[in-house]
């Protein structure tokens, strides 16, 4: 080992990752390590390279170094560092499912994920916290443990990894579409099938900061939902969706734009009249199937339609 790996890697310290590239044909090195780790986003990689935490063949190398075949590489993460501003809050969890590697819970409505500027506590990352102390440095300093997210007023199942090596597996079957995501939704109108899907890229709303819109441009990424028809309620229809892909806010976003806004949705449904008062939109991620990380077991889950969206529907029945 030369000095600079011993430097690097000798303090015994933080993470050391080692592995053989082996593909016939090259690659840059920062697009090999971030389809590797899906985990951090392209930037971050290009940070540890930049700051000389990658090496190929021993040696630091530049995000644009090119693999060849049975080049070893080497990448040392630092120890993650304490959470800024993140409480421990002691919070009634709806786990589904719990062991040492995975925990699945039935995210209550108006239960915000993670923390952001603005909104430091009270969200389910404060509650995991206290739950789970093996948390903090697993995905970033404001997403402990969390493979994937639900918006604040949308409820159902969500898991979240105890270890980075749980959180990486569920990430690639998420991103492969190995993992299965299911909703329902009670939505305004009536479709004129009993089945489709809706493509349309997603981006920001051109002139609402706030809300995504389907756009034509290059801003916009591809979503592609899929739903089913289950039951009519007069003016109103019981639905069922899965996903493709998982952008923010796809599924509100979608039935707005072909005229199905989600009933009780406060951005895309806003001007639709509500047969009930409803603390956010009528959207239940009702099943989650995963293979788990470390056994390799499939598994299912199921999270009971909330008391207020069955209110919702009863409302809506007896007005028919």
């Amino acid at each position: 080992m030369n000095y600079h790996n011993e430097y690097l890697f000798g303090t015994g310290k933080g993470e050391l990752i080692e592995i053989t590239y082996t593909h016939p044909l090259p690659m840059r090195l920062d697009r090999w390590l971030v389809s590797q780790r899906p985990e951090q986003s392209r930037s971050s990689v290009q940070n540890l390279i930049n700051a000389g935490l990658v090496l190929v063949n021993y040696k630091r190398a530049k995000s644009k170094t090119p693999l060849k075949n049975e080049d070893n590489i080497q990448l040392w993460l630092p120890p993650p560092e304490p959470l800024p501003y993140l409480e421990p809050e002691k919070m009634e969890l709806d786990i589904l499912f719990e062991d040492d590697h995975i925990i699945v819970l039935n995210k209550a409505s108006g239960l915000t994920v993670h923390p952001a500027p603005g909104h430091k506590s009270g969200t389910l990352v404060n509650g995991l916290l206290a739950h789970c102390k093996n948390l903090p440095g697993i995905n970033g300093k404001l997403r402990p443990g969390i493979v994937h997210r639900l918006d604040k007023d949308t409820s159902g199942c969500i898991v979240v990894a105890k270890s980075q090596e749980s959180l990486v597996n569920l990430q690639l079957q998420i991103k492969n579409k190995i993992a299965s995501r299911n909703y329902i939704a009670i939505v305004h109108g009536v479709p004129n099938k009993s089945e489709g899907s809706i493509v349309g890229n997603i981006g920001r709303h051109p002139s609402n900061r706030k809300k995504y819109a389907v756009v034509d441009d290059e801003s916009g990424r591809y979503a592609c939902t899929h739903w089913k028809f289950i039951e009519n309620f007069g003016n109103y229809s019981f639905m069922n969706f899965t996903l493709d892909t998982g952008r923010t806010h796809q599924i509100r976003v979608h039935c707005a734009h072909i005229n199905h806004p989600i009933v009780g949705d406060p951005l895309y449904g806003r001007c639709r009249k509500m047969p009930c008062t409803l603390h956010g939109q009528a959207l239940h991620a009702n099943k989650l199937g995963l293979i788990h990380p470390i056994n390799g077991n499939q598994m299912t889950f199921e999270a009971e339609i909330p008391l207020e969206i069955q209110k919702l529907i009863g409302i809506i029945k007896k007005k028919i």
